[in-house]
C-alpha cells in the first residue's frame, strides 16, 4: 500500500539528463489496460489474459449474507478498498468518454475493466441505506506475503450506515456509477440505467446523512490505509458533478454551483487524486460552463488558477506531478481549444498546445525518457521494473505451483533479491525519488508498488497521445 505522500508523486518535470526515445503510446495502452486483470479478485473470466492469476476469495461478503465477490484488489496487497476502487472506475470511465474514440483496439478491454468494478459496486450497494466500503483486515493481511488465491487471512466486510456514515467513499461511488453510465449508454443503455439509478441513490444517501468515514466505526478498518484528509465536502461536489454530467438534471449543477460557497476549508486549486477532487470539478464542469456561455464563476477561475499553479515558471510551481494532474491539463486544454481561450497567469499566458506538451512530457518521463532510462511500466520498454511491491507478482503462480503458501510462507520470495516470476504487464509504479534514483526493490512499496488508481488516468492519457 502506498502511503498518502507517495500516491501525490507521480514523476519530476526534468529540464534535461534524459535520452529521448520514441514510444509506442498503442502498446503502453495496450498494456496498462490490461493490468487490471492482474488485480481481479472473484471468479476470474474466460476472456482472461493475465493468466498466471486465478479466482480468489470466492466468499467475500459471506460474512455479512451479502454478495462481495469481485472488485479489484488495489495495490500489492489482497485487501479490497472502495474508496480508491470507486476513484480508479470514475477515472477509466472519464478516459473513455474524453478518449475512446482514440482506444481502438482497446476499447472492449477497457470497458470490461470498468464493467468487473461497476458490477461489483452494484453489489456493494445493493442494500438501501449500507454501503459497503472494505473487504478484507488490512493489519492481517500486511501481516503475511500470500498470493490472493491462497488467502487464510479474515476477509472481513464492512460497511457505512445512516448512524455510521461514510460521505466520501459513497459520493465516490455515486461518481464512478454515474459517469460509467455514460460509457454504457449507448452499446447497454438497460445496465446504463441500472448503474445511473443506483448513483442517484447512493448520492442521496451520502448527501442525506453526512460524515466522514474516518470517524464511523469502519475507521479503525480504512485507517492509516485510506484515511481522507481532504473531508468528504469535494466529494459530494464531485459526485453531484457527474449526476449533472451523466442526467443534466439542474438540480445537480445547483448543488455544486451552491455549495461550493459553503465548504468549510479552502478550495485546493491544485490538488486531484483519489482524496482530493477540488481540480478535478472544475475541470469536468468547464466543458458545459464554456459551452452554455453561463456565468463561469468559480469554476473556471478555479481551473485557470489550476493551471497557474502548477505550469513550469509559476512563481509559487508544485514540483511534483501527478498523472491525474496531467490527465486535467489535456482534458481542460480540449476545452479551451473549444472555447477559443488561452489561461492568463501572472508569468504569461498558457496556451492550451503548450498544456499537452507539458502532459506528453510526463508520459514520456514515465515511459522511459527520464534520467535512469527506466520505464515505470511493467513490461514496456527495454529497462522495467522487476522486483515489484506485489504479492501475487513476486510468487510462484498457483498455475505453476498449486500447493498451498500460507501467511509465512511467502516471506522468502518477499525477501529475495530475484526478478518476479509472474510480470504484471502494465503496471506503473510509485517511482522515482525527488532526486531522479529509483530502486528496483520490492521492500521499498513507496517506489516499487503498483496501484489501480495510478495507471486509471494514464489510460485516458495514453489513449489521446497515441493519435495525437
Amino acid at each position: 500500500m502506498l502511503s498518502p505522500v507517495s500516491l501525490m508523486v507521480a514523476m519530476l518535470v526534468v529540464s534535461g539528463g534524459a535520452a529521448a526515445y520514441t514510444q509506442d503510446y498503442k502498446d503502453a495502452l495496450m498494456k496498462s489496460i490490461m493490468f487490471y486483470e492482474g488485480q481481479r479478485s472473484g471468479k476470474l473470466p474466460p476472456y482472461q489474459r493475465m493468466t498466471w492469476r486465478d479466482d480468489s476469495a470466492l466468499q467475500d461478503g459471506f460474512d455479512n449474507h451479502v454478495n462481495l465477490v469481485g472488485g479489484y484488489y488495489d495495490a500489492g496487497d489482497n485487501i479490497k478498498f472502495h474508496f480508491p476502487m470507486a476513484f480508479t472506475t470514475t477515472m477509466l470511465a472519464w478516459s473513455v468518454i474524453e478518449f475512446g474514440d482514440f482506444m481502438s483496439p482497446q476499447s472492449g478491454h477497457a470497458i470490461q475493466a470498468i464493467k468487473w468494478s461497476t458490477d461489483y459496486l452494484l453489489q456493494a450497494t445493493s442494500i438501501k441505506d449500507v454501503v459497503y466500503v472494505q473487504v478484507g483486515d488490512p493489519y492481517a493481511d500486511h501481516n503475511c506475503w500470500e498470493r490472493p488465491e491462497d488467502m487464510d487471512t479474515p476477509r472481513t466486510s464492512v460497511a457505512v450506515t445512516k448512524d455510521y456514515p461514510g460521505s466520501e467513499v459513497s459520493a465516490e461511488i455515486a461518481a464512478a456509477l454515474a459517469a460509467s453510465s455514460i460509457v454504457f449508454r449507448r452499446i447497454y443503455p438497460a445496465y446504463s440505467n441500472l448503474l445511473l439509478t443506483r448513483a442517484e441513490e447512493v448520492f442521496k444517501f451520502a448527501d442525506s446523512y453526512r460524515g466522514s468515514y474516518n470517524n464511523s466505526k469502519v475507521g479503525r478498518y480504512v485507517c492509516p490505509f485510506y484515511c481522507d484528509f481532504s473531508g468528504y465536502e469535494d466529494d459530494l461536489l464531485w459526485g453531484a458533478a457527474w449526476l449533472y454530467r451523466a442526467t443534466l438534471n439542474k438540480y445537480y449543477f445547483d448543488y455544486v454551483s451552491t455549495n461550493v460557497y459553503k465548504m468549510s476549508r479552502p478550495w485546493n486549486v491544485g490538488e486531484f487524486g483519489w482524496d482530493t477532487k477540488d481540480a478535478g470539478i472544475s475541470v469536468l464542469l468547464s466543458e458545459y460552463l464554456f459551452f452554455n456561455k453561463v456565468d463561469w464563476k468559480p469554476f473556471i477561475p478555479y481551473a485557470d488558477e489550476f493551471v497557474c499553479s502548477v505550469i513550469p515558471g509559476s512563481p509559487n510551481p508544485s514540483v511534483f506531478y501527478t498523472r491525474a494532474l496531467s490527465f486535467l491539463f489535456v482534458v481542460y486544454a480540449n476545452n479551451l481549444k473549444w472555447a477559443k481561450r488561452v489561461v492568463q497567469c501572472e508569468h504569461g499566458v498558457v496556451t492550451p498546445s503548450r498544456l499537452i506538451d507539458l502532459a506528453k512530457s510526463q508520459v514520456d518521463y514515465i515511459l522511459g525518457n527520464n534520467p535512469m532510462e527506466t520505464s515505470y511500466m511493467v513490461n514496456y520498454g527495454r529497462n522495467f521494473p522487476r522486483r515489484i511491491h506485489h504479492r501475487g507478482s513476486s510468487m510462484p503462480s498457483i498455475k505453476q505451483h498449486r500447493d498451498h503458501i500460507g501467511c509465512k510462507g511467502g516471506t522468502p520470495y518477499y525477501e529475495s533479491r530475484g526478478y518476479n516470476p509472474n510480470l504484471l504487464t502494465g503496471a506503473v509504479v510509485g517511482g522515482p525519488d525527488e532526486w531522479d534514483q529509483f530502486a528496483d526493490d520490492r521492500n521499498n512499496p513507496g517506489q516499487s508498488e503498483p496501484a489501480t488508481y495510478i495507471n486509471a488516468p494514464l489510460v485516458g492519457l495514453l489513449a489521446y497521445f497515441s493519435e495525437n
